[in-house]
């Protein structure tokens, strides 16, 4: 087998493993996010997007990543607003985004199988409507520049720098709003057992 696949086979299947274990196949927790009483999501996907932008900073400036050798997709703004905001509207409707759902299918749960069928049908819509939507996926593109330190004209050590105060601002701002919440955080034992929110 060839040693990329497996080696996306291991790391897919750990990855796989840990978000079941946190909890995050339950769609009670995952939705906690959006009644801003359970932050663990944003935590854990902030602290993903920080640890690879300072990783990748580092093996840059020891010469193991060229910079320049590496793909950055036109900045499409208007497009990636109006996905985020139908993405957002999915996850906080079905309880689930793409990565999650398989998690929850892979836990024998129901929800989440109705939950890829949606995704496969949404697919294969967007797929036979792409001719007449294609317009909508390069909506606001900024020909300035494709990335932050580019179009603010700032190192790439500030940019870092700063993601890392809003990552820490978070961590503060989330565990306060968890402490205050009149259910707390989902913890992962009752995602796993199933934890529904009370509406009451």
């Amino acid at each position: 087998m060839n040693n990329m696949i497996l080696s996306g086979l291991i790391l897919g299947a750990g990855f796989g493993i840990a978000l079941e274990r946190a909890g995050f196949g339950s769609p009670g927790k995952l939705t906690a996010q959006f009644r801003l009483t359970d932050w663990s999501v944003f935590k854990v996907m902030f602290t993903a997007i920080v640890f690879a932008a300072v990783g990748l900073m580092v093996l840059e400036k020891v010469g193991l990543v060229a910079a320049d050798e590496l793909f950055v997709p036109p900045a499409f703004l208007g497009a990636a607003a109006l996905g985020g905001a139908l993405v957002g509207a999915g996850f906080a409707i079905g309880g689930y985004c793409p990565g999650t759902s398989v998690v929850g299918l892979m836990s024998g749960r129901l929800d989440a199988a109705i939950f890829l069928g949606g995704l496969l049908l949404g697919t294969w819509a967007f797929a036979w409507a792409f001719p007449s939507v294609e317009p909508l996926t390069v909506l606001g593109e900024y020909l300035g520049a494709d990335t932050l330190p580019d179009a603010f004209h700032i190192s790439d050590l500030l940019v870092n720098a700063i993601m890392i105060a809003a990552a820490v601002a978070i961590y503060i701002l989330g565990g306060h709003m968890e402490k205050h919440s009149a259910c707390g955080p989902v913890t992962a034992e009752q995602a796993v057992n199933g934890f529904t929110a009370n509406p009451s």
